[in-house]
């Protein structure tokens, strides 16, 4: 059985056993214990896969004027897509309107979520200087430090700044270094692919785990804001990506079938970062280069976040419904706006999509306390949001490669 029919296997027997299982004193503890060896498996091979894949290709690609070909085709990607899922999520929202209920706003209704107070803590002070913070966040004074805690942002720029010097030393020492670093690359992902053969162990525990403490009955009274998003989300997945493919002579569900390993493993881990490894185990077997997929995937992982701007800007403005403030086109204006610069801004931030949201609440006048209305729903919708967030990246490095005149095996037709 192939890898992604043995993970979606394990991934239904987790809805079921979870379920079934949730209120036993043994299945958390034990679930837990096995999806947090799996997540840590992960998160190790994190920082020296960044670092090798990173330098390995920016020394591949060599003269300063392929890197900046590649650069920007690579931010024209990250920045249509990511507004068009905003759009989408913006479109969905007002069409549907799912915090007006019986032609009343839904706040009441709803009531907030018992640990609005504890994520309030979580958010409070934060605000538009966390997007600033950004830049002195890609400058760290302690690499080892930055290392440590996984502050992707600084890997990247560290490891582009030393491919590109590194690239410009002697050819003797040139080839050495790249030499070193394709060998660390080259071992990351083959002990990706070990790590991998757990994989189905590792998604029935973290989905078990989660089935079996959330339950399903908290997704009831936000059910028609839980399935805006799901919709608006299919329609990034399985409608705009897939057709980007398309565009540049790829078979869609082909891409989407070697992408599924990625997907299911995001689902499972709610972490881009922690799915990196196995996004760029998937992408080369779709034929993407060393070159394109070490630039492109680790900067999507950390910067193209398509599904998680989609849920900024649906929350906020379901949360305006709820309220019973109808936002006008300027406001409307802003969220998205919003959404698009706070999805890269706050992503290296304990509790990101809710600091977001905070941000895009305060922006357009409404209280913080805004958040608790959608806690119920967010773990699942962040499981949901984390895979398009994946497929996005995965999606743009088969795009990069094509249009750099790679000869990848799934043409269209194939």
């Amino acid at each position: 059985m192939k890898l992604h029919w043995q993970i979606a296997a394990a991934l239904a027997a987790a809805f079921v056993f979870g379920h079934a299982l949730g209120e036993t004193a043994w299945f958390v503890p034990a679930a837990d214990f096995v999806g947090t060896l799996f997540l840590n498996a992960l998160r190790m091979l994190i920082v020296p896969l960044i670092v090798g894949a990173m330098i390995h290709a920016v020394i591949g690609i060599g003269a300063s004027a392929e890197l900046g070909r590649i650069g920007w085709k690579t931010a024209l990607y990250f920045a249509s897509t990511t507004l068009l899922s905003i759009l989408i999520g913006l479109a969905v929202i007002n069409l549907v309107q799912p915090g007006i209920i019986d032609g009343k706003p839904a706040g009441e209704r709803l009531g907030l979520d018992a640990s609005t107070e504890s994520v309030l803590k979580k958010v409070e002070g934060r605000g538009s200087g966390d997007v600033v913070g950004v830049i002195l966040r890609m400058v760290p004074p302690n690499l080892v430090r930055a290392a440590a805690d996984n502050e992707m942002l600084a890997l990247i720029f560290f490891s582009l700044l030393f491919g590109y010097f590194a690239a410009r030393l002697p050819r003797d020492l040139a080839d050495t270094q790249q030499r070193f670093w394709a060998g660390l690359y080259e071992v990351m992902i083959r002990i990706t692919g070990w790590v991998m053969k757990f994989a189905p162990l590792g998604v029935f525990a973290l989905v078990g785990k989660t089935v079996a403490q959330t339950g399903w009955a908290a997704l009831e009274p936000l059910l028609l804001f839980f399935l805006c998003v799901l919709a608006a989300l299919a329609v990034q997945t399985f409608v705009v990506l897939p057709t980007l493919v398309r565009l540049v002579g790829l078979a869609p569900l082909q891409h989407l079938q070697r992408s599924a390993p990625a997907l299911l493993t995001a689902f499972s881990t709610s972490s881009s970062a922690a799915t990196l490894p196995v996004t760029f185990d998937c992408v080369k077997r779709s034929g993407v280069s060393d070159r394109v997929a070490g630039f492109v995937l680790p900067l999507g992982a950390t910067v193209n976040m398509n599904g998680t701007a989609l849920y900024e800007c649906a929350a906020a403005l379901f949360i305006a419904q709820a309220y019973g403030l109808q936002l006008g086109l300027f406001a409307q204006f802003l969220v998205v706006a919003l959404a698009l610069l706070t999805s890269v801004g706050v992503a290296g931030i304990p509790s990101a999509s809710l600091v977001a949201i905070a941000v895009i609440l305060s922006a357009v006048g409404l209280p913080l306390e805004g958040v608790g209305l959608i806690l119920a729903v967010d773990r699942v919708l962040d499981m949901c949001r984390t895979a398009v967030n994946v497929f996005g990246d995965a999606t743009g490095a088969v795009i990069i490669a094509r249009l750099e005149g790679e000869d990848q095996d799934a043409a269209a037709g194939g």
